[in-house]
């Protein structure tokens, strides 16, 4: 009790006097102003000072603890990563196996007709009427669409009036010829002096004049027949026919249409196709071309449409030539196609069974590829990985020829890890089996 009344003892001390004046008007109001005083108790300032120094203490601490786990974390993470590079790397190889007699070859192909063409009016005029549609089977010589030409028929019927009047022309020039003719052997046998040698020469150039005339005329009516023959000859264009047997594979025309003669900016009529037999054209790569540049080589063909049919054949010719934009030779089979199964155009893949050469094909998963060119790790009995420089021959996606780096008998790994350096023993695993062997990698 005595404590808190010299506590409050001191608080009253330390407040300023407060004066009030008072003031009268017709109501009571009273104002006071205070004046408080600014002075801290004693010891504030020491307790200022405790409180900072327990803040400082709280703050080193958590940073200390921080530390701490930070140190130990990267301490775990260490003998984390240190215990997994001593642990064994499992690496799937295969073995290498001797060249067969043979090799296979799988390229795309595409098959074309065995004839093709394209129909056009040989006549001009108006399409009188079409008799067959896509898809239709014709035989040589069938009409597929009659033309009717109104002035091809007017020029023959014209032709054949100015023949027949150069034949009337040429009895006239033939009876002026023989009027003439004994006209100069009635001159020219008459005794001297009876007629005069101008007389006689004038008879004989008329007589020349005769034949030379009936000469024009039968000429003209050779150029006459040749007319009407022309005519007439075009006159069978009025039909258009098939060339060939086949299928309509494309239709242009209806009735009415107006069609003219010539193939440089007219509409086709027809486009048939002949698929009994059919070719197939494959374009091989120059790396093989050597192996396929005689006919004979023996194919299989399949199609995408025919599942589970394969057709036999063989190279029936080559362009002897190698393109030089793609850098292939075009070969080219022939195959019956008795029942139809394929129509041309048709995406095919063409196998071929080439000769076997010395050369040994790895999987493309076995290939490594590095700074210093392609590599394979060929992994001994013990497990440990060497990487040997390889030559690639052929790369056909799946498999992958090499020309040297590799023999029979060899061991390599598939899809090897790029953590694996060369000289490392790695847990083998046989290609669809289990680990053979075990060892610890080393370094």
């Amino acid at each position: 009790m005595q404590s808190d009344d010299h506590i409050r003892q001191d608080r009253s001390s330390t407040r300023a006097p407060v004066e009030v004046t008072g003031q009268t008007g017709h109501g009571d109001e009273y104002e006071e102003a205070a004046r408080v005083s600014t002075t801290f108790a004693a010891g504030t300032g020491r307790r200022l000072k405790i409180s900072a120094a327990a803040a400082a203490i709280i703050f080193v601490a958590s940073f200390l603890m921080v530390h701490f786990l930070k140190a130990s974390g990267e301490s775990r993470l260490q003998e984390t990563s240190k215990a997994e590079s001593s642990l064994k790397q499992i690496v799937n190889v295969i073995t290498v196996q001797s060249p067969s007699a043979t090799r296979p070859l799988t390229l795309p192909g595409e098959t074309a007709a065995w004839y093709e063409s394209t129909l056009y009016a040989r006549v001009t005029g108006y399409v009188g009427k079409w008799s067959v549609d896509i898809g239709d089977r014709v035989r040589q010589g069938q009409v597929l669409a009659t033309i009717e030409t109104p002035e091809l028929d007017a020029d023959l019927v014209a032709a054949r009036a100015e023949l027949t009047a150069a034949q009337a022309q040429v009895k006239v020039r033939a009876a002026e010829a023989e009027l003439a003719k004994s006209t100069n052997e009635r001159w020219r046998d008459s005794p001297k002096g009876v007629v005069s040698e101008q007389e006689r020469e004038s008879k004989r150039s008329d007589y020349d004049s005769a034949i030379a005339r009936l000469n024009a005329a039968n000429a003209q009516v050779e150029i006459d027949k040749a007319r009407v023959e022309r005519f007439t000859a075009l006159k069978q264009f009025k039909q258009v026919t098939a060339p060939f047997d086949g299928t309509v594979t494309e239709r242009r025309i209806d009735i009415g249409n107006l069609v003219t003669a010539g193939s440089t900016s007219n509409t086709l009529l027809y486009r048939l196709s002949q698929e009994k037999p059919l070719r197939v054209f494959v374009d091989v790569p120059q790396s093989v071309s050597g192996d396929l540049l005689k006919p004979g080589v023996s194919v299989q063909i399949k199609a995408s449409n025919l599942p589970g049919v394969t057709i036999h054949g063989e190279v029936a010719r080559t362009a002897n030539a190698i393109n030089p934009q793609s850098r292939t030779l075009r070969i080219e089979v022939d195959i019956p196609n008795a029942d139809g199964a394929l129509v041309p155009g048709t995406y095919v893949d063409v196998s071929f069974a080439l000769q076997g050469n010395n050369r040994v094909q790895v999987p493309a998963a076995a290939m490594a590829f590095r700074s210093n060119g392609p590599q394979v790790a060929v992994v001994d009995s013990a497990g440990r990985v060497s990487f040997r420089k390889v030559t690639i021959s052929r790369d056909d996606g799946n498999m992958v020829e090499l020309e040297s780096g590799l023999s029979a008998g060899d061991r390599v790994a598939l899809n090897i890890s790029s953590r694996i350096g060369d000289g490392d023993i790695v847990t083998i695993a046989e290609s669809g089996d289990g680990p053979s062997a075990v060892a610890t990698k080393t370094h």
